[in-house]
């Protein structure tokens, strides 16, 4: 008989059955041993009676702890007193690897949960974060195929920064020296001459000194950079990315989002609103009318101030044109407003803040230069990049995702650790 996932054999709902899996729960009496079994799909009552095996396999059976994996072969039937409202009458078992006793019980702390994360990753809870994780990250490969992108790939280690010198993780490179990359987006502009339409994900690095709940120091960016796209165009294309998405994910994974106490449907609702850009200029009104919150222009938003400010909305807003002086050189500065740059960032509501960051890309070499001299930087480290507007530049753009800030908006996660199968943080780099 070929094994079948739980959830197949709970599909055919009767007959002979052959499912594998891990022990969930054991309960029992000296004549009958009730194991619920789990697999990547689901879970399912086995009912292991004394009376159908020798006193040999029954010893087994008695002897098995949470975690003992398991092949089971049996009937199955409806029962609505069963977990799952099956359960398999066993007619045979293997025990595939036995369990010490697991070292995971109720009501642990956090950091411990973290230092078992290896394990912790079997709990339902964890199972069903990575389900919706992978869910959508798939949507967003399936998105950008429809949309007739090219995915592209970038080099993880480089020689020059992109997002702020202080933020950078050093590693030796032979006899010099290089860095983790913070984004793909200097060798995407790069592309982008060529296949025009890109995307990727990919793994970044972002040393910043921050304890917080929203920040990672090695995290997944999910990038797109596009010929020809001006501001508009891209905050717009990047409204349609995470509709999508998050449609997707709240159709595939409803039940994994309400195991998760999110409903569904409440987020299919917000993807079909339409969702407001206003500028920074107009959020420090709506901050200052609405939540009494002056901030003078030229300061970015703290985590704070986009918390207020969101507090005013029931879907993600995109705000754009914040102060040319504290972004990075590769933003423009709009023509119309000096004081101003062409870019935006994406900020989700009920307090996940920031989802994607982004902009137009600057065309104008000699502001760049200026930008990065002002920064501190090896201005010849960067000539290649100059070297993209002499040759036949055109207007472009670009946004990145963060993958776990989408991740945890989606779940309503309180920490951006559990966004990630192995989250590594200002104090924590293993296991």
């Amino acid at each position: 008989m070929s094994f079948i996932s739980i959830q197949q054999a709970m599909k055919r709902g009767k007959g002979k059955v052959a499912i594998r899996g891990w022990v969930y729960r054991e309960r029992g009496s000296n004549k009958v041993k009730f194991i619920v079994l789990r697999d990547s799909t689901s879970r399912i009552q086995c009912v292991i009676k004394k009376d159908d095996f020798s006193k040999k396999k029954w010893k087994q059976a008695d002897s098995l702890q949470i975690e003992a994996s398991m092949e089971i072969k049996g009937t199955i039937k409806k029962d609505k007193r069963a977990p799952t409202g099956y359960d398999v009458s066993v007619s045979d078992f293997k025990i595939v690897g036995f369990s010490d006793t697991y070292p995971i019980t109720k009501d642990q702390s956090s950091e411990f949960l973290l230092d078992k994360r290896h394990l912790w990753l079997r709990s339902r809870r964890m199972t069903a974060i990575m389900k919706v994780r992978s869910a959508y990250i798939q949507a967003r490969d399936e998105f950008f195929k429809k949309e007739g992108f090219y995915r592209f790939d970038a080099p993880i280690l480089q020689p020059s920064q992109c997002e702020g010198g202080s933020t950078l993780f050093e590693v030796k490179y032979y006899g010099n020296k290089t860095y983790l990359s913070q984004s793909w987006q200097l060798y995407a502009e790069a592309a982008v001459f060529a296949l025009e339409k890109i995307y990727n994900m990919g793994p970044t690095f972002r040393a910043e000194k921050s304890k917080t709940s929203r920040h990672l120091s090695e995290f997944w960016m999910a990038e797109t950079e596009v010929a020809w796209f001006d501001l508009h165009d891209i905050t717009e294309f990047a409204k349609k990315e995470i509709k999508y998405c998050v449609k997707k994910v709240a159709k595939e994974c409803a039940e994994e989002l309400k195991f998760l106490g999110r409903d569904p449907k409440k987020l299919l609702k917000i993807a079909d609103k339409k969702w407001p850009t206003i500028k920074y200029r107009d959020a420090l009104k709506v901050l200052k009318e609405k939540a009494k919150v002056n901030i003078s222009f030229g300061k970015d938003l703290r985590t704070i101030e986009e918390d207020k400010l969101m507090d005013h909305f029931d879907t993600p807003i995109v705000v754009t044109h914040y102060p040319k002086e504290i972004m990075a050189f590769y933003k423009p500065t709009d023509s119309k407003h000096p004081d101003e740059a062409l870019c935006f960032d994406m900020l989700a509501p009920e307090g996940y803040g920031e989802l994607v960051g982004g902009s137009q890309r600057s065309t104008d070499i000699e502001e760049m230069r200026k930008a990065l001299k002002k920064e501190g930087e090896d201005i010849k480290s960067y000539e290649w990049y100059f070297d993209l507007r002499k040759y036949g530049s055109v207007p472009h753009a670009g946004y990145g995702v963060g993958v776990e800030r989408v991740v945890a908006w989606i779940c309503g996660l309180e920490n951006i650790k559990d966004a990630i199968p192995f989250p590594r943080t200002m104090l924590r780099w293993k296991p």
